[in-house]
C-alpha cells in the first residue's frame, strides 16, 4: 500500500491490513520530499524503529541536480536506528535488485523468515554498513 503522508487517514482502520514495514522514499531531486519524510515521522509509532524503517533514496545517479543535503539523510539514518538504501530508479537492473532487497526486508520484517527478527536484521545491516 502507498501513501503519499502521515498519518493516515482514520476511516477505513478497521479494513487496513497490519502494517510490517514502512519505506520512506526521498527523491534526491526535491527538497519537498525529504520534508515530507521529515513531517511523517512524527505520525510513525516510536515501536517502527525497531528494525521496521527504512529510507530509499531515489536518483542517486543524478548527483549533479540534488537538491536534498545527504548529511540531512545519514542523520535520519542514524537518528532513527533505521537504514538507508540507494537506488537509481531509472536503471532496470538497479530497480529490479533494490526491489529484491525490499521484498527480503519486508518477508523480515513480517516474521516469515526463520530464526531472524527485524531487530536483528536492522543491526545487522547498520552494521555492516559502517564496515
Amino acid at each position: 500500500h502507498l501513501t503519499t503522508s502521515l498519518p493516515l487517514p482514520p476511516e477505513g482502520d478497521h479494513l487496513r491490513p497490519r502494517i510490517d514495514m514502512i519505506v520512506f522514499m526521498i527523491d534526491i531531486k526535491s527538497k519537498y520530499s525529504l520534508k515530507n519524510v521529515e513531517a511523517s515521522l512524527a505520525h510513525v509509532d516510536a515501536r517502527f524503529f525497531l528494525g521496521k524503517v527504512c529510507f530509499l533514496v531515489t536518483g542517486v545517479g543524478r548527483v549533479n541536480c540534488c537538491s536534498v543535503d545527504m548529511n540531512a539523510i545519514w542523520k535520519l539514518g542514524d537518528t532513527y536506528c533505521s537504514p538507508v538504501l540507494y537506488c537509481e530508479l531509472e536503471l532496470e537492473g538497479r530497480r529490479i535488485a533494490t526491489a529484491q532487497r525490499l521484498l527480503r526486508m519486508l518477508q523480515i520484517c513480517a516474521g516469515h523468515v526463520p530464526g531472524v527478527s527485524a531487530l536483528s536484521f536492522s543491526t545487522l545491516m547498520k552494521t555492516s554498513s559502517n564496515v
